[in-house]
């Protein structure tokens, strides 16, 4: 068959590439998403046992794009979040009206948000969703890319965009390495119903063998991210309804006061993960195909959604000024401007995954020295609120 043009491939239909995909909707360009297959959420007390904390500024992308009118009163805000050191008197709380905002972030089900998505890439004319969508091969040639298609078909793009998760089969072809770090540790995920109201709070307690997260969902539910050290999650996957209840119960404390309920669990393995090589002629890497972090404090989804404006940004400008936008120096510019976010948040994860699990003598009670001292100096705390929303990153809110 005849090779067709287009103006650029998305291999990945997670929540990032259609991220990509909705911000370019209005730009006239010709988008193809490739989707391998199309996966349904684990349920767990009928709720996707996968969710994101769409912090504030990242909220603002998905309105300027037209997704967040899809999702509305299916997703939790947070209002608080109270951060804690296990048993220990150190603890900090964010509070959203601290920095004049009625909350810090909102909860989603993933595939609320993933759904969401999909309505705007169906409702556009220029995005084409292509599931299954399996690559057979990629070719790079100096003025384009050939995308073969598992049915026989050839695209033609200036621009190849790989959103294909952690296991980036693009990033492989192109034969990118990553620096790795395994955390020796898997995260346990799991909807519960508290007896007491959440009110909009999040919460952190950090344990020694790894955080865990209560976070607040609608209807008085929460969603669990329980990271422990892997001898001692396949201990937790394996006890029964009851018996990981008294665990949770015992782990996490008295703050929602008993735990009626907890659905079907699922754990995966923790690392972090860096591309070598964000870009290539003809190549861009986004979300955890370039980067990975630990999840504690769910910012992975958030760093992938930024990629995905500041790519989508850059090629609307070169587009409109006619610049080659799957040049290096295009791209070079999304780079740039990626990095030190990126290096940023994955530094801030590495240190604090560190610094709460660590036993040397002393960190402890400089970790509570800490905590008092960011709580309650205000200037500080409130340039770290500023930062964690992500609402003062000079990023796009939307793309013409």
């Amino acid at each position: 068959m005849k090779p067709r043009h287009v103006d650029m491939v998305i291999v990945g239909g997670g929540m990032v590439g259609l991220a990509l995909a909705c911000a370019l909707k209005d730009t006239g360009l010709s988008v193809v998403v490739l989707e391998r297959m199309e996966a349904g959420p684990k349920l767990s007390l009928g709720r996707d046992c996968r969710v994101s904390a769409i912090v504030a500024g990242t909220v603002e992308m998905l309105r300027g794009i037209g997704v967040w009118q899809y999702i509305g009163s299916r997703a939790q805000p947070i209002h608080a979040m109270r951060i804690f050191d296990d048993q220990r008197f150190g603890s900090i709380r964010f509070e959203a009206e601290e920095v004049a905002m009625q909350e810090l972030g909102l909860l989603v089900e993933n595939s609320v948000l993933s759904n969401a998505m999909m309505q705007v890439v169906h409702d556009s004319e220029h995005v084409e969703w292509c599931c299954p969508g399996g690559v057979g091969g990629v070719h790079w040639r100096a003025s384009h890319v050939e995308v073969k298609l598992d049915d026989g078909r050839t695209l033609h793009t200036p621009l190849l965009v790989g959103a294909d998760g952690g296991n980036s089969w693009v990033r492989t072809q192109a034969g990118i390495q990553v620096w790795s770090h395994r955390f020796g540790q898997r995260g346990i995920v799991a909807t519960v119903r508290p007896e007491l109201s959440h009110r909009g709070v999040a919460y952190q307690r950090f344990l020694a063998t790894g955080p865990l997260a209560m976070l607040p969902m609608t209807d008085g539910f929460c969603s669990i991210v329980w990271s422990a050290d892997d001898a001692e999650a396949d201990r937790l996957m394996a006890l029964d309804e009851p018996e990981f209840l008294a665990e949770l119960q015992l782990a996490f404390g008295p703050q929602l006061g008993v735990f009626q309920e907890v659905g079907e669990r699922a754990a995966f393995p923790l690392r972090s993960q860096l591309a070598k090589h964000m870009i290539r002629p003809r190549l861009a890497l986004i979300g955890d195909a370039a980067h990975q972090v630990h999840p504690l404090a769910g910012l992975g989804v958030n760093l992938g959604i930024r990629d995905a404006m500041a790519l989508a940004q850059e090629v609307s400008d070169a587009r409109r000024f006619r610049e080659d936008y799957g040049s290096v120096d295009v791209l070079s510019r999304m780079r740039n401007a990626r990095m030190p976010d990126v290096l940023a948040v994955m530094g801030a994860m590495e240190g604090f995954h560190h610094l709460f699990t660590s036993e040397m003598p002393g960190v402890a009670l400089l970790r509570d020295a800490g905590m008092r001292i960011a709580g309650n100096a205000g200037a500080l705390k409130h340039l770290l609120m500023r930062r964690a929303t992500g609402l003062s990153l000079p990023l796009p809110k939307q793309i013409s």
